[in-house]
């Protein structure tokens, strides 16, 4: 039995002491900086889906509609701080179509339908918020 096991494990020894050297210079997938940098694009689109957001909140006529609806539109800024995903992505386009929507005036010939995005806007916020 003693011999038997002697035979298994110098052969043994000889596989692992191989497979180290063989993996000591690891390859990866993806290269680090190119992760780096895709992390840093996603980072960088959060954060200017969070500033359309904010800046739909900013504006009068969205101020006005929270002030109508009883909102207070500081919890609201604190809420869109806190969206992420598919919330964030949601909140972020009505915000923007707010923000395009509103640019030389145009808050007169299409309120009806500014008014139902800025509405949708709060209501996603307030979901959120109250999670």
């Amino acid at each position: 039995m003693r011999t038997v096991r002697q035979l298994f494990v110098l052969p043994l020894i000889l596989l692992m002491g191989s497979g180290l050297a063989l993996a000591g210079d690891p390859q990866h997938v993806v290269n680090p900086s190119q992760l780096a940098a895709t992390v840093a694009d996603r980072v960088a689109a959060q954060d200017a889906d969070r500033a359309a957001i904010r800046a739909a909140l900013a504006r009068a006529d969205v101020r006005d509609v929270a002030a109508s609806m009883g909102v207070d539109l500081s919890r609201l800024t604190a809420a869109a701080d806190t969206l992420s995903g598919v919330d964030l992505a949601q909140a972020a386009s009505a915000a923007r179509q707010i923000n395009d929507q509103l640019v030389g005036g145009a808050s007169t010939v299409v309120i009806s339908t500014t008014t139902l995005i800025i509405v949708l806007l709060v209501v996603i916020l307030l979901v959120v918020a109250l999670k």
